[in-house]
């Protein structure tokens, strides 16, 4: 207050410089009256307001301190995926022709979903057959004459090369031919049906999917910020809101590429499809534990106050008849749902006020 009493009276000084001097005086003299007037009248009153205070018997709510387990964990919202979870496209354009399973049906490996139109692949694979006898024939005896000395070896190369490719071209258009069939690369259940009889369709539109139930997966993507602290066998928690339930497991997959467009990467969980009734894209909250220490100070976020000089908690001292609040100065930890970790400042045992603390002063007599 002295301090900025005399800052004043320097400014006011200098912007009246020019004036006369001892008029000047005289009336910085009375300002100077009147301020100190004001700086005491200030004062007293700021001591009686802490004298009746501290005076004031508050009633507050404490709690014991003891030691507990404390766990920090990471949370980000995931999905439900099958280990085999493929939907099957065409390889070449055509009509459908044939559906052969519905939306439900277990399929094995190889199993031919749909058929498209295949009918000028199958006659030109007549043709080409029909074509290869004659080749074959010419071929044959071609060799024969050849094996006999006669006739020359042109004649020879150029029947034999005609049929090898031939027989190229028919296996080229049997390729073409199995295009037009529609199969499942793994064995599982048919989960959606996209295409239906006479529809056109070309490679890579949706088609059929296929889903393997029998092994599931919980995916999820993670801030980079944590990568050096999410590891393969981590604990986690799942939890599945549409189910209202949650477990417990290890980290399968940690990934270690980084994805450029949104600074995230993957993690996976492996889930027993017996533990729980799961489907794929099923929506989950998982809970990594990256931090976790026994025997720890623990208090709600809410008690622990912070000031610019550090953080504090007021103790009770004292008995049920007469108690008084004490400030303490903490160090504190990780905090996480609402819970801070105290690593030093208190000791396990004493109580700590947990209701009425933001009107205490240290000393402030309180009333459980």
């Amino acid at each position: 207050m002295k301090h900025l009493f005399y800052s004043v009276l320097i400014a006011i000084a200098i912007t009246s410089c020019s004036s006369d001097p001892k008029a000047e005086l005289e009336k910085l003299k009375k300002q100077e009256v009147e301020l100190h007037e004001k700086i005491v009248k200030l004062e007293s009153t700021i001591k009686a307001s802490k004298e009746v205070n501290l005076g004031q018997v508050i009633d507050v709510a404490i709690t014991n301190v003891t030691l507990q387990n404390f766990k920090h964990q990471i949370e980000v919202q995931a999905k439900v995926d099958g280990d085999e979870n493929v939907t099957v496209s065409p390889q070449t354009m055509g009509n459908v022709v044939k559906v052969n399973v519905k939306v439900g049906d277990n399929v094995t490996k190889g199993r031919i979903l749909a058929e498209l139109d295949n009918q000028v692949y199958q006659r030109g694979l007549e043709e080409l057959q029909s074509s290869r006898e004659f080749l074959n024939t010419l071929y044959l005896k071609q060799k024969s004459l050849w094996d006999q000395k006669i006739g020359t070896e042109i004649q020879y190369l150029t029947a034999k090369n005609n049929l090898e490719s031939l027989d190229r071209k028919i296996a080229f258009t049997r390729q073409q031919l199995d295009m037009t069939k529609i199969k499942s690369p793994i064995n599982g259940t048919v989960d959606e049906m996209e295409i239906k009889v006479g529809q056109a369709v070309v490679p890579g539109m949706p088609g059929v999917r296929v889903v393997n139930f029998s092994k599931l997966k919980v995916k999820a993507e993670i801030a980079e910020a944590f990568i050096s602290k999410v590891k393969k066998g981590d604990e986690v928690e799942i939890n599945f809101p549409d189910l209202n339930r949650s477990i417990t497991s290890k980290l399968t997959y940690s990934g270690k590429v980084i994805d450029p467009l949104n600074r995230t990467f993957k993690i996976e969980i492996d889930i027993d499809p017996k533990e729980i009734n799961l489907h794929p894209n099923m929506v989950a909250i998982v809970r990594i534990a990256d931090y976790q220490a026994k025997n720890s100070l623990v208090l709600p976020v809410s008690v622990v106050q912070t000031t610019e000089d550090g953080s504090y908690v007021f103790i009770a001292e004292g008995t049920k008849e007469k108690a008084f609040a004490r400030k303490r100065v903490v160090v504190i930890g990780s905090n996480y749902n609402g819970m801070m970790e105290i690593i030093d400042g208190i000791k396990a045992g004493e109580t700590v006020v947990t209701t009425g603390y933001q009107n205490l002063v240290d000393g402030q007599p309180i009333k459980f």
